[in-house]
């Protein structure tokens, strides 16, 4: 019996011990008290490089931070000096959380203007974010029927409609023989029947009323192919199933110097309740 009673008592000794040994859990609401921070930045050009900034943060009382770059990455986990790398001209918010014991956060801005873009991998296509005065950037060009259409809507580019219609969109692109360029955008879709969709840089220009193939297929989906057919959402150089860049890296380039054109078109029976919307396109040159 008093072997039976020292065993119980150890075991309650041992658990108390260990449960006071927990480590404490931050955040907001776990009552630690916070220093209260003063958030603040720099930022700093650096020098001999291209659209390139040193961001820096004040580190008194400070455990971890958060940059918001202001490019649409979000958020992240990253050090109190670090680098940015803007490859487009624009104005760029870039936004400072600091995280202090606690887990209390505060936040503060910066705008920074970037007057050019990088001349290699600066974005090629104009308007590809398909924000407001984007569409003024492509024009579109009718294939067959007018039983699918482009239409600029909530900051994306959207092809609706089927019954065997066939549209698209285009514009003229200058590229220099022997760079290397890469190709990609977004697009989304709630999931198409017997259709296509597909992406071209072509050196013939399109012209209303006929169909396009000039350099062929260089990333689409298609349902008889086995892509496009379910719900989808992402790059479409990860979700491709045909082109020649399909599975592989998606990188071109141009035996010529000259203009090309930059195609996006879509047809066939149903594109799906949602139609397939693209945003963020690019073509951007490689180092």
């Amino acid at each position: 019996m008093r072997n039976i009673i020292k065993t119980c008592l150890l075991f309650a000794i041992t658990s108390t011990v260990m449960t006071g040994c927990q480590p404490e859990e931050f955040d907001d609401s776990n009552g630690i008290d916070s220093p209260v921070l003063t958030p603040a930045f720099t930022v700093t050009p650096v020098a001999g490089e291209v659209n390139t900034y040193v961001l820096k943060a004040d580190t008194e009382n400070v455990l971890d931070v958060l940059w918001d770059r202001g490019d649409g990455t979000g958020p992240s986990l990253g050090k109190t000096i670090d680098t940015v790398f803007y490859p487009d001209a624009g104005s760029y918010t870039i936004e400072l959380t600091a995280i202090a014991r606690g887990g209390k956060r505060y936040s503060t801005t910066q705008e920074v203007v970037v007057a050019t873009s990088d001349p290699v991998a600066g974005n090629l296509v104009r308007g590809g974010k398909m924000e407001a005065g984007d569409e003024d950037k492509w024009t579109k060009l009718a294939i067959g029927g007018n039983s699918v259409a482009f239409n600029f809507t909530n900051g994306k580019l959207v092809a609706t409609g089927g019954s065997w219609g066939h549209s698209g969109v285009y514009q003229a692109i200058e590229v220099v023989a022997g760079r290397k360029y890469r190709l990609d955008l977004n697009v989304s879709g709630s999931g198409a029947t017997d259709t296509w969709f597909e992406v071209y840089l072509g050196t013939q220009e399109p012209q209303q009323g006929s169909d396009y193939s000039s350099g062929g297929i260089r990333l689409g989906l298609n349902t008889w192919a086995g892509c496009g057919n379910s719900n989808f959402n992402g790059r479409l150089s990860t979700l491709a199933c045909t082109g020649s860049l399909a599975g592989k890296p998606n990188i071109v380039e141009f035996t010529e110097s000259g203009t090309i054109y930059l195609l996006i078109k879509s047809g066939g029976s149903n594109l799906g309740a949602t139609g397939i919307s693209i945003d963020n396109v690019e073509l951007r040159g490689t180092n």
